[in-house]
């Protein structure tokens, strides 16, 4: 038990799609395709469902705190909840609960397209399977896409363009406020001030402060990914409705 939470972890390191790697996320995916069977559910079970959701999120950020604490590593440089995912887990957690549709717009953008990319290359270090550490960041973002992914399918949400134009708006504005704080504590939250130490689609992108542009249209493109099936929905209901009106 003492190696599964060591801060020195002697175990197998993280493997980028090694087994439990790929294991983690297959179990991933399949609960988010499982998900629309809660429709089937009474809305009391749903609500137990929402809550259990936000539950999850806020024990395993806990944890995940009380842990770097525990061995020393806990820093105003590097554990305040200001990274994209370390605030949609408390977003998602508050969506869940109230049912908010403005946090719903940002979780559906921002929460799926950035944890899926840390579900894909998650910063876990050297910690493999069984340390606290990898369950840690695949619970952490796999929740925070199940969150925004159960909205949409099962409670009916759904984003707008106004809804990715405000997600556009809202995510530079929170840059810039993001970028004073790096710059009064000399953190490096969101990985605006440089590239983070370990490898990721980051490194991809050129030298600073360049991939920051390319983070940006590599937001707006997955953004346009994620609004695609609406976008196409809605093409489709307005060509029946146009039938429908010429043969009135």
């Amino acid at each position: 038990m003492d190696q599964f939470f060591a801060k020195d972890w002697v175990g197998k390191p993280f493997e980028l799609f090694g087994t439990a790697h790929l294991v983690a996320l297959g179990i991933v995916l399949i609960i988010n395709l499982l998900l629309p069977q809660l429709k089937r559910v009474s809305p009391r079970g749903r609500a137990i469902f929402r809550y259990s959701l936000a539950a999850i999120l806020l024990v395993n950020e806990s944890l995940w705190h009380w842990w770097n604490y525990s061995i020393g590593q806990w820093t105003v440089q590097t554990m305040l909840p200001l990274h994209i995912c370390s605030v949609f887990v408390f977003l998602c957690a508050f969506m869940l609960v109230t049912k908010n549709r403005p946090v719903y717009e940002f979780a559906y953008f921002l929460g799926i397209g950035a944890a899926t990319q840390a579900l894909l290359t998650p910063d876990a270090g050297q910690y493999g399977f069984p340390h606290f550490r990898f369950f840690q960041v695949i619970v952490s973002h796999g929740a925070i896409v199940t969150a925004a992914v159960y909205m949409t399918l099962v409670e009916g949400y759904r984003p707008t363009w106004k809804s990715l134009l405000r997600v556009i708006i809202g995510t530079n504005i929170y840059m810039v406020f993001v970028g004073v704080v790096n710059y009064l504590l000399g953190s490096n939250y969101m990985f605006i001030a440089h590239k983070p130490e370990t490898p990721s689609l980051i490194d991809m992108l050129g030298p600073w402060p360049w991939y920051i542009l390319g983070l940006e249209a590599i937001g707006f493109t997955v953004g346009l990914l994620l609004y695609l099936p609406f976008a196409i929905r809605d093409w489709r209901a307005g060509r029946v409705q146009a039938k429908e009106r010429a043969a009135a």
